[in-house]
């Protein structure tokens, strides 16, 4: 292989990497290549034809500017100079620089091949990003699995919840109706406790006044008083009522 060749072949492939890398390389190369044709076909639909033979045309037409290189007197920078920039020292630099000049660059190609650790590092992200056929079929099939497992419980829980609100419905009705009922034997009571305080001390009291909280306080205890004696005596009623004689046979 010829150094034009070689320069030329590495500079478009990237970095300087083993078989396996190289290829996966090529074929994401190659997909977005197609990508790109798909996308070009795509434009029927939406583009004139007259845009689209422009478009065509451009594209057969694009001559790009060929890549300067002066194989004479190739630039290699000299690592050991402070004016050097430090992007120029690395083992990225060194594999464009043999991708440009190959053996012209000085540089030992075996240099350029990735440590154990960074290979390691590359076959893992290729694993990550790039997985294989099986594994995103597989992917795929467990993340639709997932979602209709979901979907399914929704729909049971919705179907639930439906079952359930015509009680929802008639019990928030009635503790409207208690809370509503409530409120106006509350509202009773306060009017029948403020005329009783004015009867007793002959003049409109305050409900926040001691005097008018001593005097509910009384009341409540009178009443509670009530209610535990009428209980008694509802008991001693019931106790006293003699049992219904048996009916005998015939």
């Amino acid at each position: 292989m010829n150094r034009h060749f070689r320069g030329h072949l590495t500079t478009c492939t990237g970095s300087f990497l083993p078989g396996k890398m190289a290829a996966s390389m090529l074929c994401r190369r190659v997909a977005a290549f197609c990508w790109t044709l798909k996308e070009i076909s795509s434009l029927k639909t939406v583009v004139p034809v007259s845009s689209h033979c422009g478009l065509l045309q451009q594209i057969a037409t694009y001559n790009p500017k060929p890549l300067k290189l002066n194989l004479n007197k190739p630039y290699i920078p000299d690592k050991e100079s402070e004016k050097t920039p430090e992007w120029q020292k690395t083992a990225e630099y060194d594999r464009k620089l043999y991708g440009r000049y190959g053996s012209a660059s000085g540089v030992d190609p075996a240099t350029l091949w990735p440590s154990h650790d960074k290979l390691e590092e590359l076959i893992a992200e290729e694993k990550e990003w790039h997985p294989p056929l099986e594994v995103t079929m597989k992917n795929i099939a467990a993340r639709e699995k997932e979602e209709n497992a979901k979907r399914l419980a929704k729909e049971k829980l919705i179907a639930a919840n439906m079952a359930k609100m015509p009680k929802m419905v008639a019990d928030w009705r009635r503790e409207k109706r208690e809370a509503k009922l409530k409120l106006k034997e509350e509202k009773a009571r306060r009017t029948k406790l403020l005329a009783e305080a004015r009867e007793r001390f002959g003049y409109a009291v305050d409900p926040r006044s001691p005097k008018f909280l001593e005097m509910v306080a009384e009341i409540e205890k009178e009443e509670k008083k009530k209610r535990k004696l009428m209980k008694r005596r509802l008991k001693e009623e019931q106790t006293a009522t003699p049992a219904a004689p048996p009916v005998a046979s015939p």
